[in-house]
Order: C-alpha cells, then structure tokens, then sequence
C-alpha cells in the first residue's frame, strides 16, 4: 500500500456515487492514481483507476480512458477485467476494474526471484492472456514484473493488469528520468526503441521479464539513449538459466522480431507441443477462426503452404530450357521483391498501402513536451515514415513515444503537415499538440518574447496542409504558482499585506487573471508592482486593484492591531445642515460629522476611536482629555438597541460646548482614515495626547501588539477624503 497525501484524487473513507468506499491507495503514475475500494452493495472488492484532478476535465485523456475501458471485450481469467468510467458530481473521473489479490513479479524480484518451473508456468498462464488481447488486436506494450500479479500467490493464477493506452510510470518500476531517455525500457523489445510495436513486442518483453525474475534483478538498461539502443540489439546474457526455461527465454527474446515467436499461439505450442489445440487456436474479429500469427507487411505477398509435387524422372538434374526459363524467373522475382521491399522502407508506396493498416475511428494523436520534462508521443500514424520521424524527435528530446500504424479519414498530406507543425515548436519551452482526424489543436507558452513571435507568426496564417484548427502560442510559464507571486507581493508591499484573490488551485495557467487586493502608498508603488507582475506573467491579465492610500496612513496601517471586522458602522455628514454624507468626500469649508453606529449586540468593553490625518497626524476622538470614559456601558448611558455615538461635532456645538470638531481647508486635502477599535479593556494605560504623530502611535500600537492577542474583539475603518470643490 502507498501513503496518501494531501494532493491525492481520493482519500481512504471517500464514497463515491454511493458505491465505492475507498480503503487505500495502491500506487501513484503520471496521470492516474489506482486505489482499491469496496463496493458498498454487493461487498465486492474492486480496483479504481482515477483520472488526476488537473486531467478529468481535459477530453484528450478522457478519450484515452474511454479505450481502456473497451478492453473489457477481453474476457480472460489472465487479463484484468474492466467494468465501466465512473464521474463524480465534482467532475473527477475513475475507471472500475477487478481487484487482484496477491504479490506482483516485481515483488518477488525483491524476496530472490522464482524457480524455472514457476516461472515456465506464469509465461504459459500469461501468454494465454496475451493471446486472447492480441486476438483482438489489443498489443500491451508495456509488460514488466510489476503489471504481472500472482492471484493469491499462486504461479498458475498469474494477472495481467495495467493495459492503459495512456501509460503511467508504475510505483517500483525502474525508469530513468531528468535530462536523460524517460521510460521503461528495461523490458521493451528493440523495434519498440524505433516505434514500432506488434504481439511479437509483448513476446519480447515477457520473456525479459521472466528472465529478470529468475535472477532476482532487472535488466541493465544503459546509462543513455545510445547504450540502450546499442544493448538492445544483442542477445539477452541466459547464461546458467536451466532448460527448458533458457530456450524458451531465447527464442522469445531475439533481438531480431522475423527470428522470434511469431505470435502467442507459437509460444504456447512450444511451451507444450501436445496440448490441446483449442488453448492455441482462437477467433479473430470478424468472426474468423484460426492462429493469430504476425500480419505480414503492406504490400508484400503471403508465402501459400509448402506443397509435394511429383517430378519426372531427370527433369530436375538435367537442366534443360525449361530449367533455365525457371531460374531466370526467379532471379527476376528476387530482383522485383528486393526492388518492391526497399521501396516500401523508403515510404515510395505508402499511399497505395495506407489502407492495409486497421482503421481508427477517431484517429487521434497527441504530442506534447512538458516545462522542464521529456516530451512523448501516443497515437495513430499512418505510415513507418512517419512513425520513425516522430520517434526520431522524441528520442533527440530524450522523450518516448507509443505509436500504432492505421490508416483514417485524414488528409494525404497529414503525416507531412504534423512534422512540419513539431519542427515550428522545437524552440517552444513547453506545448501541446492534440490532432482528431485533420483538426489539430495546438497550445504553448514561450519564456521570451522573440520565440514566441516566431512561433506564433509561422501559424498566423493557419496550420499546414490538410489540418484545420487554431494555434495559441502564450509568453511566460506555463503555470505560476501562488507562491512565486505572494514573494513578489511581500518584495513590493509599502502599505500593509497584499493579496491574490481567486487563486486558482493549480496554479495560474496561460488563460488566468492574476488580480491583486490591499493598500499601497503611491500610485507610482501600484505601477512599479503591475511591471514587474507583469514580467513574471507573460500574456496572462494582471489587475492590481489595489487603494492607494498616503505615507501616514500606511505607516498606521502596517502596524494596525490584526482584528476582524465587525457590524459596528462609521456614518458621515455635514455639519452646517446635518446632511447625511455616505460618500465621505467633504469639500473646503465644510464641517465634517463622523458618527459610531453600535449595534445592539455590542453593550460591554471599551471603544477607541481615532482619526488618521493626511497632514501626517493622528487626533483621538475618543477616549481624549475631555471625554475620558470610553466604557461602551458608559457611552450607551441605559440605551439598548443600535445606538449613535457622536466623535466629531458640528461646529456650533464646538463652539459652545468645546467638542472635537473639524473644518476641511486647503493645507490638508487628500485621504484621512477613521479607525474605530472595540477592545477588552482600554488600549493604553494612560490617555494619549488628543494630537500626536503618527510615528509615534505606530510605535504604541506596535507594543500593543505585542502579548494582548486576545485584547481586541474588532477593527473597524472608513476613508474620508477633503477635496476643492
């Protein structure tokens, strides 16, 4: 069992669609996670393949799933059966198939291997398999110790799992990664390095793999692409491997595919030469009985069985006209056959053959090169040109490629139109090309302007050839993280803390709004902020949406209590004629009325009330040297309900009574701040100074800060502007 983490599709104890109970997670790949879960109803234990959450709503990989999931046309006690896609009502996406109980080959690897025996068993239970999948031209392509499980540890009870289109990395596999070959290779035959795949590759690779378990270690692969290729044309080393394993490992494993087995059928009549001939025969589609043999290539002749034809006597030794006309027609067949096989290698006839190759409805391809990882390929080609071509540019990538040869409803020019698309993405740090049929939809990120203009430019006029569809070619990487820009958000803060809002949970892709929130001092602070977000962002929209607030305010501001809001209010009006002012901007001359609206909830503590001049100074309205009482029990005087407590007064009371008051002139316009703040118990120990500076109440509040995290319940704030009319 694998540990889950935080990240994970699903975690133990999830249900889904009120039937699987999720008990663990089996093991972790590129873009799939395998769980095991229990049905609820029936009891039944079941496997689950489930789509990673960043791929269940991309349909290239839900077009890949849906294949898998046609492989439950094989029914074989030796092949895993599969059931059906499953969508939960949060969109993710999993696969049912059979949970097989016991140890995989990789395990026993691990404990020394098995014996001959053992081993001659599971290549005859695995073959069978194999035989039923390529009866259905269903080629694996990917066999190794740990996709082959022993049900309940029994050798004759061997499981093949894991035939996904779309592979994942299996947890225990050896694969080589970074800027090297990515892949399994330990146990792919050598045509699959070339990208050519049939049933005769899984021959390969079972009896690299039964060769692996009986030592008890895998294959050495070779420490790049060239030492794989160069080791993958030599025999595998049997040496000291007792018979009638090392034979049966021999002719499995040339490196030759026209010298090897030729098809399963051929493994198990060698395996037991005097079995039963229905284990070996089988039904081909269409209805069809017989062998299942290697399909020979487009465009050459099937040899008819060899025939005894009776000869007269001294015909063949006397070497008459006759004699003579027969050898020079065979020279000229050889001559025709050589002429018509190099022909075909070099692609001359590929366009009268396309159609010997099955057809792919929908044929479907896709291509892409990662940021920072190995590109692969996995699809439908029409031709070994063309196979061979992409495989050249994965493997000049160190990247893979899983290619099947079809033919389809597409363009003549569709094989030449896809290489011409991969040459113009070369320079492109990562992208994706996603082609059905002749449309072709093609995505990508540039790190630097040049390369992404030049990219850009060559598909500004549509895609080559026969392909229709669009080409967006994006600047920057293609994600951002959340973390790489709230560094960049500390860096420019001069006004308290910013914020992203509406992260995305993956990450910031090409087509994502980064808006920032908070405060700053200057617009100059807000422009400098927006360029250098910019030069991280690439094409995506930035908007800093952020208040720009003056010096004072921000010195105040980065050393404000933290405190949550509440429902406590701060309405404004006019004090000539007690017009209620709900915009706060207030005018040369005029007498703003700040008013304290308590809700009835708040009837015990301690209210503070300040005012954050833009002049640069703070002025406390409440507790002051003349209204020392700041008790919320004090300022209701009996009252329930919401209560109004005046702060700043009408100038006719100032000047009767010796209020605080206000008059806007021209030496102060600009941005004021109130700060009303609901506390435990009084703030300070003493009363402050009616005017101080605001440095030094920065610094008082800084100290308040420091061990009274329980002292403050709330922190309310309005802007007052003053303004020229």
């Amino acid at each position: 069992m694998t540990d889950s983490r935080p990240g994970d599709v699903f975690r133990p104890g999830d249900l889904l669609n009120n039937t699987y109970r999720i008990e663990a997670l089996l093991g972790r790949g590129g873009t799939s996670d395998v769980y095991r879960a229990r049905n609820e109803i029936s009891g039944r234990l079941v496997a689950l393949k489930a789509l990673k959450s960043e791929f269940s709503g991309n349909e290239d990989y839900l077009v890949l799933l849906t294949r898998e999931e046609e492989i439950r046309d094989i029914r074989h006690d030796a092949v895993v059966r599969y059931s059906e896609n499953h969508r939960t009502h949060d969109g993710l996406v999993y696969l049912v198939m059979d949970y097989v109980e016991g140890p995989g080959l990789d395990e026993m690897m691990k404990t020394g291997g098995l014996s001959a025996d053992d081993l001659v068993t599971i290549c005859r239970r695995v073959t069978e398999g194999l035989h039923a999948a390529h009866s259905r031209n269903i080629v694996h392509r990917d066999l190794s110790p740990d996709n082959i499980i022993l049900r309940d540890g029994v050798p004759s009870q061997a499981v093949i799992i894991d035939f996904g289109i779309a592979k994942d990395t299996n947890p225990g596999a050896k694969t080589i990664v970074g800027n090297e070959f990515a892949g399994k290779y330990a146990y792919a035959a050598p045509e699959q390095l070339k990208g050519q795949t049939d049933a005769r590759s899984d021959i390969y690779a079972l009896g690299a793999l039964l060769l692996a378990v009986y030592r008890g270690k895998s294959p050495t692969e070779g420490k790049n692409p060239m030492e794989v290729v160069q080791g993958k044309s030599e025999p595998l080393d049997t040496t000291g491997v007792p018979e009638p394993l090392k034979g049966l490992i021999d002719r499995m494993t040339e490196p030759d595919p026209d010298k090897r087995f030729q098809s399963a059928a051929e493994v198990l009549a060698h395996i037991d030469p005097a079995g039963d001939a229905t284990v070996i025969a089988g039904t081909l589609p269409g209805g069809l009985s017989g062998d299942v043999t290697h399909p020979p290539r487009p465009g050459t002749a099937v040899p008819p069985p060899a025939a005894t034809t009776a000869v007269p006597a001294g015909t063949a030794a006397g070497g008459g006209r006759k004699s003579r006309r027969g050898l020079i027609l065979v020279l000229l067949l050889l001559v025709l056959a050589g002429a018509g096989g190099g022909g075909y290698y070099l692609g001359l006839f590929d366009k009268f053959l396309v159609t010997s190759y099955p057809l792919a409805d929908p044929y479907t391809l896709i291509i892409e090169k990662p940021e920072n990882a190995a590109p692969r390929a996995v699809g439908y080609v029409p031709s070994p040109k063309v196979q061979q071509a992409i495989e050249r540019t994965m493997i000049a990538q160190s990247g893979t490629s899983e290619l099947t040869l079809a033919s389809g409803n597409i363009a003549e020019t569709w094989g030449q139109d896809i290489l011409a698309v991969l040459e113009t993405l070369k320079p492109i740090d990562q992208w994706r090309l996603v082609v059905s049929g002749n449309r072709a939809q093609i995505t990508g990120t540039a790190k630097d302007r040049r390369t992404r203009d030049l990219a850009a430019n060559a598909f500004r006029g549509g895609l080559p050839g026969g392909l229709t569809g669009k080409a967006l070619i994006s600047l920057g990487p293609a994600i951002i993280k959340a973390d790489e820009l709230t560094h960049l958000l500390d860096e420019y803060a001069d006004c308290g803390k910013l914020a992203l809002k509406n992260v995305p949970p993956f990450g910031y892709g090409v087509n994502s709004t980064i808006s920032v929130v908070g405060r700053l001092a200057s617009s100059a602070s807000r422009i400098q902020l927006f360029d250098a977000i910019r030069e991280l962002a690439g094409d995506r929209e930035v908007v800093v949406n952020t208040e720009i607030l003056n010096p004072t305010l921000c010195l105040i501001e980065t050393n404000l209590p933290s405190a949550p809001e509440s429902a406590i209010d701060i309405e404004f009006s006019v004090g000539d004629n007690g017009t209620p002012n709900p915009t706060g901007r207030f005018f040369v001359g005029e007498n703003p009325v700040i008013d304290v609206v308590l809700p009835q909830a708040v009837d015990s503590g301690f209210l503070s009330v300040s005012i954050l001049d833009v002049s640069g100074n703070v002025f406390h309205l409440l507790p002051n040297r003349s209204r020392t009482d700041n008790s919320v029990a004090a300022l209701r005087a009996g009252r329930t309900g919401p209560i109004k407590v005046r702060v700043a007064f009408p100038r006719k009371d100032v000047l009767a009574a010796g209020k605080l008051g206000f008059q806007v002139d021209d030496s102060t316009l600009g941005k004021s701040k109130v700060i009303v703040i609901h506390s435990a118990r009084p703030l300070f120990s003493a009363l402050r100074p009616t005017i101080e500076s605001a440095a030094g109440y920065a610094q008082a509040l800084a100290e308040l800060a420091a061990g009274n995290s329980n002292l403050i319940y709330s922190l309310d704030s309005r802007i007052m502007i003053s303004a020229k009319p």
